[in-house]
């Protein structure tokens, strides 16, 4: 029987898991494998590593994943690199998972699964009152590519000559589901530029990164020189960018190179050895302290909180108590 992992943000995966017992009665083999606040993507990864463990087969596993482009989906993903019989399907509703515990009854296999599944998790959504629902629309033919900035010729000024940073973020995650969803509704950027030296040399995380972008808009993931060179090329000056930066440090070096940003949301800055914890989402170690001092030093506003909706954090409460857990933790 193809065991199944259902993985979400918070406890939406155990939450439907109770759902489908409480229809379709207990099941085997089956495990919820939920992301928290205070986990990165490594501690992800190991708890599904851990839940696959348990189950009698090994290697005939479907994913049942929230979020495309969320960190659970990004991490699953990586896993099927290595695992070629595992499969994933995104956008986990009821309809879903119980069409799946249906179907592994009379399946070996978690591909011919997956392809069962689909038609009968599309039919789930609905809308009542029925006319509500807009008419099945004809599928629209691709838009043509943008031109790339090098196809048009060196001097040309496009808008005022100067890109527009909608929204520049620190976030160990990176491009994600909230990032994906509430920001890029709350910022509407054209382009989403992740800036890392290393994933820009890191052909699957660029892959998955670019994969993540919401309809519409454009993810790039380029190395930091190419940042500064691009803040400084008037042909993207019809540009409006979200810049994502893995740490402060990424950030640092582009602001030192003369890219102009003014303001940076903490997103989400991920405990790892050596490191304290300052808020629910922001853990530092003496290197990260002393870059957002320089930064901040520099006259660049910080915004600390997650998502849209939620209260911003003190910025100078949080840098005093990282100081002092530094301070004892030396």
């Amino acid at each position: 029987m193809v065991s199944i992992v259902l993985a979400s943000h918070g406890s939406f995966a155990e939450g439907i898991k109770m759902s489908g017992q409480m229809i379709f009665g207990p099941q085997e083999n089956v495990a919820a494998v939920t992301l928290t606040p205070d986990m990165g993507p490594d501690d992800l990864r190991a708890k599904i590593l851990e839940a696959v463990s348990g189950f009698d087969d090994q290697e005939q596993v479907l994913f049942l994943v929230d979020l495309q482009g969320g960190t659970p989906w990004n991490q699953v993903s990586l896993l099927l690199e290595e695992h070629p019989t595992w499969v994933a399907v995104g956008g986990m509703n009821l309809p879903m998972l119980i069409s799946a515990y249906g179907e592994r009854m009379g399946s070996d296999s978690a591909a011919d699964v997956a392809k069962a599944i689909y038609p009968e998790a599309k039919a789930g959504v609905c809308i009542k009152p029925e006319e509500l629902a807009p008419a099945e629309a004809a599928p629209v033919a691709a838009a043509p590519a943008v031109a790339p900035a090098g196809a048009i010729p060196e001097g040309t000024v496009l808008g005022d000559g100067h890109i527009k940073f909608v929204m520049c973020r620190v976030d160990t995650r990176l491009l994600h589901g909230q990032v994906a969803t509430t920001w890029t509704k709350q910022t509407n950027p054209d382009r989403i530029i992740v800036v890392s030296d290393g994933v820009a040399h890191d052909e699957l995380r660029k892959t998955m990164i670019q994969q993540a972008a919401p309809p519409g808009v454009k993810a790039h993931v380029i190395p930091i020189k190419k940042m500064i060179e691009v803040s400084k090329d008037p042909r993207f000056g019809a540009t409006k960018a979200m810049l994502l930066f893995e740490t402060p440090q990424d950030l640092l070096a582009c602001v030192e190179g003369g890219v102009d940003i003014k303001e940076v949301n903490l997103g989400s800055m991920a405990h790892s050895v050596g490191k304290v914890v300052v808020t629910q989402a922001i853990a530092m170690d003496q290197d990260d302290y002393d870059t957002i001092e320089k930064l901040a030093a520099k006259g660049i506003k910080f915004d600390v909180r997650k998502v849209p909706a939620d209260s911003p954090e003190n910025f100078d409460s949080m840098m005093k108590k990282a100081k002092s857990e530094l301070a004892a933790q030396a």
